[in-house]
């Protein structure tokens, strides 16, 4: 992946709501890497929704309707805690 492609889709993590940054930073820096293109482009169009669905969908109150999207939330939660130093 290019610097500039890498650096937008952090830019696209900073939400305005500390907690989606770090849990988006989070998943950008542990796991995009390594994900699929299916889970990298999920992960692209879940950082293309409002905050508030974002939000929503993290929190459980709204389910995705798209398959791979539940999939990458599924990732982000289950890697969402700080890790242990």
């Amino acid at each position: 992946m290019s610097s500039a492609h890498r650096s937008r889709l952090e830019w696209h993590c900073r939400r305005g709501m500390r907690e989606l940054d770090v849990i988006l930073m989070r998943y950008m820096n542990r796991d995009y890497d390594g994900a699929g293109q299916t889970e990298k482009a999920s992960f692209e169009a879940l950082l293309s929704l409002q905050d508030p669905e974002i939000l929503d969908l993290l929190t459980g109150r709204l389910v995705a309707e798209d398959e791979d999207i539940r999939h990458v939330i599924e990732r982000i939660l289950a890697n969402s805690r700080p890790e242990n130093h």
